[in-house]
This record gives structure tokens, C-alpha cells and sequence, in this order.
């Protein structure tokens, strides 16, 4: 574990066997950059991070991990965008993806293994959550893998509502010379899923099991009622794979989300997302969580190469 500086902060790299991480977790709990040392001496991005200039708007930046909290993609409230509505009946603002991404952590472990951070909401945080709770981000990095762990713990007197997730931009294709219609996605999903303009659940494409990724229907896909919470993808013939799971139950809970995402046809990223469950959560109820007064939950991802 080192420190180094970058655009006028300290990132911290962790080198554990072939794998090095880096990541500011002060700033949003960001997983910045995850590569392999390979054999043959060369290096192959698994999570990517473009170049920068600078860090003021690291939220918005295609690139690492960002942590989606409390609730995934867009929240709407009665057809309006942004917007949520909580048990009392008020209407709350929610930005896209939530306030954790943009929001500053207190480092409260950090050691050769990873780190623990702590959310330190502030005033747009408080307006749009405004609960007693206590949210924490922790990593754990492997030679060939890491796990990411989310506590949240009730701190109030009325139960916490929450959707939270993953952004993990991947990079593909990693081979040189590759499309990314060479490579192929095993999502072992029973019901696709998208979101309409109001922010409804709609009907999603008709997949396979196995997909290319260069099949246009993928984006912007909501894949639930998992029989495994394993999602594979790789390219096609060679190893190198990479497995991201959702959750530590072999099948997840039905509204349990894989989703799908690129921005462009040539973008060097693709994003396979673990979340509880789909965007919108407050509103359809599907994949909502609570947490009791004076409980805590917990929720596991994690995402290896092999």
C-alpha cells in the first residue's frame, strides 16, 4: 500500500500479487483503476479510468466504480424525474444514482487488503435522505479479485429505505485487435426490464442466456429473476473471464438486478452492474429494502478473473 499523489490529491495503490488498485476513498469511496500484471509482462485493465485534467466533477467521470446510494439510476415521483416520495408522503429530491457518488468518506480502515469508508452526508445529502444512519463502503482486494461491502445501519427511530449498487465501467475489449462483438455475456436472468419515460418498469428485449456484447439490445437492460448470482463475460475462446457477483446467496432474491450499459460503440468500456434491485425502487417497490430502527444490512458484491 502506497501514496501517491494525482491532480492535487493522494490516491492510495494497493499491490496484491498480480493485481494493483488504486483509489480516492475520500472522495465518493471510488475504486478508481484495477489492473493485472499478465505472465508475459504486460498489463490488462479490468477497471478502467480515463485520462483526466481534473477531480472537480469525479463524480461524472466514466471510469473506476461509482457507488450508487441510496438508489439506483433515476428516481421519479409521479412521472417526474429526480424525485422521490417517502412513507410519511413528502416528496424528496434524488438525484441520479443518489449522493453517495459525489458525497465525501471518512477513511476509518485502510491496510494491505483494502479499506473502509464511512459517508459523511452533507446538506444535499440530508435534503434528499434526511434519515440517522450510518452508511459504510468497504473493499477487500485479491490476487485475482475483489469484494466490495455495503452496511448501512439504522441509527433513527423509522425504518431506512434503500436500492443500492454498483457502476463498474470494465474495460473491452482487453485484447488487442478485439471488438467487442468478440466477446460474450452469460446472464442467467428469467425477466428483462426496462424504464420507461415516467420512470415505469416496462418489458425488456427478448435475450438469451448467452449474448454478444455487441448486441445493442444489452443497453440500458435491467436483468432480474436470476437462477444464479453469477455473471460471466469474457472473450470468446481465450481466458481471462470475468465473473461478477451479486449478493453471497447462489440465487438471489427475485427482484435481485444485473444491468447492462455502454455509452457509445467505441466507447474502451462496457458496465455490468450488480444492484438489489431495479431503478425506481420507491415508487414500484421492486428490490426495495428497509432496515429496522437500530438494525443493520448488508450487501456483498464482489467480481473476480480467472
Amino acid at each position: 500500500m502506497e501514496k501517491i499523489p494525482y491532480l492535487g490529491r493522494t490516491l492510495t495503490r494497493w499491490r496484491v500479487g498480480p493485481s494493483t488498485f488504486l483509489a480516492l476513498p475520500e472522495m465518493g469511496a471510488r475504486l478508481m483503476n484495477w489492473n493485472l500484471t499478465l505472465g508475459d509482462g504486460s498489463v490488462r485493465d479490468v477497471v478502467c479510468w480515463p485520462e483526466l485534467d481534473s477531480l472537480e466533477n469525479i463524480h461524472k467521470v466514466r471510469g473506476g466504480n461509482p457507488i450508487l446510494f441510496p438508489f439506483n439510476a433515476r428516481s421519479f415521483d409521479q412521472g417526474e424525474i429526480f424525485f422521490w416520495r417517502d412513507a410519511a408522503g413528502v416528496r424528496r429530491p434524488m438525484p441520479l444514482h443518489g449522493v453517495a457518488r459525489q458525497g465525501q468518506f471518512k477513511v476509518v480502515r485502510e491496510d494491505d487488503h483494502g479499506f473502509s469508508a464511512r459517508f459523511e452526508p452533507g446538506a444535499e445529502a440530508r435534503e434528499c435522505y434526511p434519515y440517522d444512519y450510518e452508511f459504510t463502503v468497504a473493499y477487500r482486494f485479491e490476487p485475482f479479485g475483489l469484494a466490495c461491502e455495503f452496511t448501512l445501519k439504522n441509527l433513527g427511530t423509522e425504518p431506512l429505505p434503500w436500492s443500492a449498487g454498483h457502476h463498474f465501467y470494465f474495460t473491452v475489449p482487453w485484447s488487442e485487435g478485439a471488438k467487442r462483438e468478440d466477446y460474450l455475456i452469460r446472464i442467467p436472468a428469467t425477466q428483462r426490464l426496462r424504464q420507461d419515460p415516467a420512470g415505469r418498469l416496462v418489458p425488456g428485449p427478448a435475450l438469451g442466456q448467452e449474448e454478444s456484447l455487441g448486441n445493442q439490445a444489452l443497453i440500458d437492460t435491467f436483468h432480474l429473476g436470476l437462477r444464479s448470482n453469477e455473471v460471466v463475460f469474457g472473450e470468446k475462446g481465450r481466458p481471462g473471464d470475468v465473473t461478477v457477483r451479486n449478493g453471497t446467496e447462489r440465487t438471489p432474491a427475485p427482484d435481485a438486478t444485473f444491468v447492462t450499459w455502454t455509452l457509445a460503440n467505441d466507447s474502451p468500456f462496457y458496465c455490468v452492474e450488480p444492484w438489489m434491485g431495479p431503478p425506481n425502487a420507491p415508487e414500484t417497490r421492486r428490490g426495495l429494502h428497509f432496515v429496522p430502527p437500530g438494525r443493520t444490512q448488508n450487501y456483498i458484491v464482489s467480481v473476480s478473473v480467472k
